[in-house]
């Protein structure tokens, strides 16, 4: 077996705002195998200054699989486990290269019948106006959950676009979700919780900055809005780990994002503690190309959980990969009819 890795450089359509930052690009990475006149490939969706991965030895440890790929995949992953955007990659990599078509890795009527994810609208960061123009257009596009990034801009603002939302539709028309990126001091933040709670939202992702267990648990206990922990799972890799972070914080539910997580493997150890703590939880995209994307929505479908989900990113950037996914009245579909761009795949693959 063969196997090379490729960096690739994905370029937004207009600067892209969180509380972290400004994203003009984002750095990402394929492993290509091939072996008997087939390949496979998968989306390494490293993010640099989020991974737990972005380390300075993430080349080195991607060529470090390469002299060792003839171990196979279930013996990689356990030495992987510090690297989850490369077992992420692997995953998809080699359930690609077995598969009749290698971009189709897991059958469900999302695949067989183009039957949609519920997915949430992603409303990005930036000014006053331009948040409400995005709300407005994804209300028009049929969504009736939209997800709005806050804490950047001045939160009464962001309380008035809230509130603008909530005059014209009922949360049983709309469901709002809220997502911080750790952005609230530990001193505001229940404040901030209660204040947002007037506006009847599903849930608020991350409130404080990862790491502090005792502050994230707290807030857990006296919230008027169902917390979800996003940031706080990555770099929790042990399975004891995981169990003793659910257990203690006990959080109203967590998102994971099978780049920053371990993959499928990763993610599924998530999912039944989850399941046996009564925690709910989802699946979101990480800003991976189609390819990796593809690969999470189809997981995703397989699951059967019917909240939406967040996925659909893959129109924020001008050197995508042309694929079957298309988003649609607020639900994302694998349209059969149409097809990848091989012609730039076939460029990854040389």
């Amino acid at each position: 077996m063969n196997v090379t890795f490729k960096k690739y450089l994905l370029n937004f359509k207009r600067p892209s705002g969180t509380s972290r930052g400004v994203l003009r690009t984002k750095e990402t990475w394929f492993v290509i195998l091939r072996e008997n006149n087939r390949f496979g490939i998968g989306e390494c969706g490293l993010f640099r200054g989020l991974s737990y991965d972005d380390v300075p030895g993430y080349e080195e440890k991607c060529n470090w699989v390469v002299k060792n790929i003839d171990l196979g995949l279930e013996a990689l992953l356990p030495q992987l486990r510090d690297f989850p955007s490369i077992q992420f990659g692997l995953e998809q990599a080699f359930l690609s290269l077995s598969a009749q078509d290698p971009f189709q890795l897991f059958s469900s009527p999302f695949l067989t019948s183009k039957e949609p994810i519920s997915i949430n609208g992603l409303i990005w960061m930036g000014s006053y106006d331009f948040m409400r123009s995005q709300i407005r257009e994804k209300i028009d596009q049929g969504f009736s959950c939209i997800k709005m990034k806050i804490g950047a801009i001045n939160f009464n603002d962001e309380l008035k676009l809230l509130e603008a939302i909530r005059k014209e539709f009922s949360k049983s028309e709309i469901e709002l979700r809220v997502d911080a990126n750790g952005a609230f001091k530990h001193d505001e933040a229940l404040d901030k919780l209660k204040a947002l709670a007037e506006f009847d939202l599903h849930s608020i992702e991350q409130p404080i900055k990862q790491g502090n267990w005792t502050a994230m648990q707290r807030l857990c206990e006296e919230t008027p809005l169902p917390i979800a922990l996003d940031e706080e799972l990555i770099g929790v890799v042990d399975v004891t780990k995981k169990e003793e972070l659910l257990l203690t914080i006990k959080p109203q539910y967590i998102i994971l994002k099978p780049s920053l997580v371990g993959g499928f493997k990763g993610s599924g150890e998530w999912i039944a503690l989850a399941e046996k703590y009564g925690t709910g939880w989802w699946i979101t995209s990480a800003l991976e190309s189609n390819i990796g994307l593809n690969a999470i929505a189809q997981w995703t479908a397989t699951l059967g959980n019917k909240m939406p989900q967040g996925l659909g990113t893959g129109s924020l950037f001008t050197n995508n990969f042309d694929s079957p996914l298309e988003v649609n009245n607020g639900g994302l579909y694998y349209n059969s009819s149409k097809e990848w761009n091989k012609n730039l795949i076939d460029s990854l693959c040389i």
